[in-house]
């Protein structure tokens, strides 16, 4: 069976056309923002990136505001917000790139995710992207998205082309039993092709993974925080754990969602100036030393 986009996805044309990609956020280190503006979002990033975070939101589909707790709060926090670890859903999440991870370096990411269930989707990620140049044809797509990630010292803007399957195909194509490029439609192939470096095709792509990942979704009560929570727990072969809690909003509500965000983290004993592990950069370097070990071991015993 051949991988699909999204339900209702609009035909968008036969070759995506590239997107210009913008300024990675810097990490922000004890600067001051305006003080006429106290929302949460002044209180992490300087004024200028404040002001970026703006125009960026004016083109994309939603915000994601999300924070990495530091391993000692994983329980407390847990316990805290009263997540509930037995409705978790575990998922396997495979990342596919070179051994030196020249897709990650160029912005792109090509991910598969299982899902509890015999489900699973797919998605061609570049980022940072400036959405002002994003093809009118890609926007109508309903597998195609552009998100603004905003964490304590940072953002970056991506635009995400998804597609879904089922985890049988997913386990045949990390098999070898099936191409990794049938894993994907037509469409998200495309956009591959029109980002990724050039000579470096599906074809020539490795495995990184699987990652055993838990996802639970938590509701609050309304006069604590009026708007669902995504706690996800990934856990690597050697121990590592990274955990994030994030809640999304539209653009329009960054601010206000960013300040009720806070305070309800902040009130739950959830230390916000932690340090920052994005999940998708610590499974790919992970993975990748894990490749170069290998090679360096065969190389040896040759």
């Amino acid at each position: 069976m051949i991988a699909r986009t999204a339900k209702k996805a609009a035909k968008p044309t036969a070759r995506a056309k590239p997107v210009k990609t913008a300024k990675a956020a810097k990490t922000v280190t004890a600067r001051t923002a305006p003080k006429a503006d106290q929302s949460a979002l002044a209180k992490t990033l300087s004024g200028e990136e404040i002001v970026q975070v703006l125009k960026l939101g004016k083109g994309a589909h939603s915000i994601e505001l999300k924070l990495t707790v530091p391993l000692t709060g994983h329980q407390a926090t847990i316990k805290s917000i009263g997540l509930d670890p037995v409705e978790a859903q575990p998922r396997q999440a495979f990342f596919f790139d070179t051994p030196d991870l020249a897709l990650n370096k160029a912005g792109v990411v090509v991910r598969a995710r299982r899902i509890q269930g015999g489900d699973a989707d797919t998605v061609v990620k570049l980022r940072p992207v400036d959405p002002t140049t994003i093809d009118p044809a890609l926007r109508r797509s309903a597998a195609f998205k552009v998100e603004v990630d905003v964490m304590p010292g940072g953002f970056v803007c991506s635009a995400s082309f998804k597609g879904v399957c089922s985890g049988k195909e997913v386990l045949d194509v990390t098999s070898g039993a099936m191409p990794l490029r049938k894993l994907f439609s037509r469409e998200q192939r495309a956009f591959y092709d029109a980002h990724a470096p050039a000579g470096i095709t599906m074809d020539k792509l490795v495995i990184l993974g699987p990652t055993f990942l838990l996802k639970v979704k938590h509701q609050p009560k309304a006069k604590d925080f009026d708007r669902p929570i995504n706690m996800e727990m990934w856990l690597y072969p050697d121990g590592t754990r990274v955990m994030e809690v994030s809640t999304k909003c539209l653009p329009k509500e960054a601010f206000q969602v960013a300040a009720d965000f806070k305070a309800y983290l902040a009130g739950h004993g959830v230390v916000l100036g932690a340090d920052q592990a994005p999940k998708t950069k610590t499974a790919l370097e992970f993975f990748s030393a894990v490749l170069k070990e290998e090679g360096l071991a065969e190389r040896e015993s040759a």
